[in-house]
């Protein structure tokens, strides 16, 4: 009855966007909920979203920056590692001779190490060397990843099988498991180092109740010397004897379909660096990449969000999207791959007639990444736009197409206004 203040920390996560309807904003919702009572919000985080930074610099948002860490605390040196010279050198290892040197010394020195894969189970995917033939889900338009139970998962809908021993296409035998995940890491760790005590946190390994608090507090007591995650280890914990940090494919998350994917890229290892030297000794960063000349990795290496910024909103403007202009996604989903089709090939034509004269962009229909997870078939209409007013009045009008129009009763239709993640 009395809110004053409301304080979101880490502002920039993705995990504030609902994807499920209703969808929204925390973020946003926090806003306007301050604005029905007069209250204050703060936004938090090391690595502002570029939205949130982008109002905070046209005067929306009043900016705040602090200069240095917590008490004596100093930043950690950063090295980038270029794996292609990793390659010429002969090293096939997932540790490049840098980081592999580093994890001894910290080893001996009785220090803290995480290491950061941004992809569970033991190996990506699994294919036939024979035909060339992907596993996929039969439910799921996704690969199925490689776990050392000799089980084969997706991470989407659940679906397990054990590994196969011949190809279904062409009946060969060579099937093989490829990629890299935290299991395989895991794996490698205990075969080089075999005195170190590794933790390894993901998915798969906190799926138990009270798993996660457990882990970490373990760590935190020092029974283990490495913590090996996913981006749920580098998310704001602070363990004092950590003095080496390393992020084993910082290109995991860069090549993704998304236009965020360069903003993600930098937020996941600017916060992975910011775990180490958090005590009074310092810390060390070590970021494996094929790509080391990438505007978000070095700007990541110098923990200068500043120039990060400068350039992801230049690629922003150039292409349209979101702070610079307005994203709408209409998600269609069904059973019936047809009938999926020949709908939005409606609904498109409805946009274009009635958009007049105003200033927008469509793109589609298209593939939202996943083309069908639970043997439902999904697809989606983008439409970019200046002003985010224009998107809602085309909302309001497609709702109404939809509701008189029986062929749209069998599927699903919703609207996500710039989305996060589709």
């Amino acid at each position: 009855e009395r809110l004053g203040l409301i304080i979101i920390d880490e502002e920039h996560d993705g995990a504030y966007k609902s994807d499920t309807s209703p969808k929204y904003h925390a973020r946003e919702t926090a806003v306007y909920r301050a604005g029905l009572c007069g209250a204050s919000v703060v936004l938090g985080s090391a690595t502002p979203s570029v939205e949130a930074y982008a109002r905070a610099l046209s005067g929306e948002y009043k900016l705040w920056t602090l200069k240095k860490r917590a008490g004596k605390a100093m930043l950690p040196t950063t090295q980038i590692i270029d794996l292609r010279e990793e390659f010429k050198k002969g090293n096939r290892s997932i540790f490049s001779g840098e980081l592999h040197k580093k994890i001894e010394e910290r080893l001996a020195k009785k220090e803290q190490i995480m290491l950061f894969l941004n992809r569970r189970g033991f190996a990506g995917f699994v294919s036939c060397r024979a035909c060339g033939q992907v596993i996929k889900c039969p439910h799921c338009d996704v690969t199925l990843t490689y776990h050392r139970n000799g089980k084969l998962r997706c991470h989407y809908c659940g679906y397990e099988e054990t590994f196969i021993k011949q190809c279904p296409i062409c009946k060969s035998s060579h099937v093989a498991a490829f990629g890299l995940g935290t299991e395989k890491v895991e794996a490698a760790l205990h075969a080089e180092f075999p005195t170190a005590r590794v933790l390894r946190m993901d998915m798969d390994t906190t799926r138990r109740k009270h798993a996660h608090e457990e882990m970490l507090a373990a760590f935190s007591k020092g029974e283990a010397d490495i913590l090996l995650g996913t981006q749920m280890i580098v998310k704001g914990h602070d363990f004092p004897k950590v003095t080496l940090v390393g992020a084993l494919a910082a290109d995991m998350s860069l090549y993704t379909d998304d236009y965020r994917s360069g903003e993600r890229t930098f937020q996941l290892l600017t916060q992975a660096a910011g775990r180490a030297g958090r005590g009074d000794r310092p810390g060390e960063v070590v970021i494996q990449t094929y790509d080391p000349e990438h505007y978000a990795i070095e700007a990541s290496a110098a923990q200068d969000y500043e120039a990060f910024y400068e350039k992801e909103i230049r690629y922003r403007s150039l292409m349209g999207y979101p702070p610079v202009e307005n994203l709408m996604a209409v998600l269609a989903a069904c059973e019936d791959e047809v009938l999926l089709e020949k709908a939005c090939k409606y609904l498109k034509e409805y946009i274009l007639r009635i958009k007049g004269q105003a200033q927008l962009d469509v793109i589609g229909p298209a593939s939202p990444g996943v083309d069908k997870i639970k043997d439902i078939y999904r697809r989606v209409i983008y439409v970019k736009a200046p002003e985010y007013r224009t998107l809602v009045v085309l909302k309001d009008r497609m709702e109404q197409y939809i509701e008189i129009n029986s062929g749209f009763q069998k599927m699903r239709i919703q609207f996500d206004f710039n989305p996060m993640n589709l």
